[in-house]
């Protein structure tokens, strides 16, 4: 069961637009096999220029299920959301069913043809090209930005010189900064 968490900035959140967005939101429980229990925390914001913006997230036990969607109308936001979450739930699934049947030692004979498509088309979506390896050096926040921004890299991850915890930093897409800081 899903508990919802729906919060809007410059819009009021109606029963109307509570009831549509849990309608929608509560038609990916269809995918998972048990009564899943989590919570659905979604924001709804309305800008200057009459956009909306929707940003859905669902931390599950294995997964956190993350969507944003703008439109000029706020139930097909909801809509394109409800698409972006079922996407992601079915290529979690394929990734996971794959590594479960290699695990156990049982080949794609017994996939059908068309699931045998999918799985290699998921594959070639994560392939890793390419493997760095460096040593993470003590530094703040500030300097870790800098070091971002001479490499044209849009994150950064570096060893924390006051906590000595391994941080992240990164390019938002508004152009500002964030930080993720690991526990």
């Amino acid at each position: 069961m899903l508990n919802f968490n729906i919060r809007g900035e410059n819009i009021e959140v109606t029963p109307a637009i509570r009831e549509y967005v849990e309608n929608k939101i509560e038609k990916i429980e269809r995918y998972f096999n048990e009564d899943i229990n989590a919570n659905a925390n979604v924001n709804l914001r309305i800008y200057n220029d009459k956009q909306t913006k929707v940003e859905v997230t669902i931390p599950l036990k294995n997964l956190t299920l993350r969507a944003e969607e703008r439109h000029n109308d706020m139930y097909a936001a909801v809509d394109l959301i409800v698409d972006k979450l079922e996407r992601q739930i079915r290529k979690h699934k394929t990734k996971v069913n794959r590594k479960f049947r290699e695990r156990e030692g049982v080949g794609h004979y017994f996939a059908t043809t068309q699931a045998v498509g999918d799985a290699s088309q998921e594959e070639e979506e994560y392939a890793i090209v390419r493997t760095k390896q460096f040593d993470l050096k003590p530094m703040d926040q500030e300097e870790a930005v800098l070091q971002m921004n001479m490499l044209g890299h849009n994150f950064y991850i570096f060893t924390d010189a006051d906590s000595n915890g391994t941080n992240i930093v990164y390019k938002r897409s508004d152009g500002k900064y964030g930080l993720i800081e690991t526990t």
